[in-house]
């Protein structure tokens, strides 16, 4: 698995001394003709030149970088790789994982230690988190996560998640600040997703909606008399949304009657939809319940 693994850099300009480079996460090969996965926000500035780092600590410029607008993934296209050293990884599954299976962790933690490789367990499945990056700066919510003990620190974001045959299962993306042992990581087959997606179309043409939300867990719900859902904090101008006639405040609690849970979330749903699809909204608005349809666009670039 090591080859296959690698690492994210930032090249430096000359004024900066003798370190050409600044190492900010990690990698690893799906494709040996130069596609590497990682996480978004490893490679959010688009104002810097980025490379790969390999096994063997070739370097290679990045020649293009496709960012996953809904989920916290990106696939950079590697100039010239080389196919002794270039080797794909083998994708497992992510949908029958257990809590308490073995886990393995690979990385250059604290963009210093280059493949470390941390044990540990699956902790735990369908998790919501906001995830980020200490040196981007960059912050999303991420739902129907993986959580595991094996450590990941600052660095290790974008390396894989290994089951104990070796196959990825998982994206490493984050850390809990306050506490010990506990990283999270996105399931293998999002990312699964969004390589068909990208191998059919060149491009990560998800379905948007256009809102900011928080899910209104069962608890929640019960604690304040409301119904369970995504309770919508902001609409995107121009969205689908908006045009739909969303509004700030309102619980969306079905799409296309699909019930939206903590384990179901809105955006678990929408990532089913397609580009172009008329969906009928279920939402509770000052203590009414009403339906709505919007037709879901293509998720703006970022």
């Amino acid at each position: 698995m090591g080859p296959s693994v690698v690492t994210i850099g930032v090249e430096q300009g000359e004024e900066l001394g003798e370190n050409q480079e600044r190492l900010i996460g990690s990698g690893f090969i799906v494709d040996r003709e130069g596609l590497v996965v990682t996480n978004k926000h490893v490679v959010s500035d688009t104002d810097v030149k980025y490379i790969v780092i390999d096994s063997k600590g070739t370097k290679y410029n990045v020649e293009r970088i496709y960012r996953d607008p809904l989920n916290d993934i990106a696939i950079l296209k590697v100039s010239n790789p080389s196919t002794a050293t270039f080797r794909e990884v083998r994708l497992g599954n992510s949908d029958n994982l257990e809590v308490g299976q073995f886990a393995i962790a690979i990385g250059t933690a604290l963009g210093e230690f280059r493949n470390t490789v941390t044990t540990g367990v699956i902790s735990g499945l369908g998790r919501g988190i906001t995830a980020g990056s200490p040196y981007e700066g960059f912050v999303e919510r991420l739902d129907n996560v993986i959580q595991t003990d094996a450590a990941i620190n600052p660095g290790n974001s974008g390396g894989p998640l290994l089951n104990s045959a070796g196959e990825v299962i998982a994206v490493n993306t984050a850390v809990a600040s306050a506490g010990q042992n506990i990283g999270f990581a996105i399931p293998i087959n999002i990312i699964k997703d969004s390589l068909a997606n990208f191998n059919s179309t060149g491009q990560f043409n998800r379905a948007f909606l256009g809102v900011s939300y928080i899910i209104v867990t069962e608890r929640s719900a019960q604690l304040n008399d409301l119904p369970q859902g995504a309770y919508v904090r902001s609409v995107s101008e121009n969205s689908p949304a908006e045009k739909a006639g969303l509004s700030q405040n309102d619980i969306i609690t079905k799409i296309d009657g699909e019930s939206i849970t903590e384990e179901n979330s809105l955006a678990v749903i929408i990532n089913k939809k397609k580009v172009g699809q008329t969906v009928t909204l279920t939402i509770f608005r000052d203590d009414k319940t009403m339906e709505i349809k919007a037709t879901l666009e293509a998720a703006p670039s970022q």
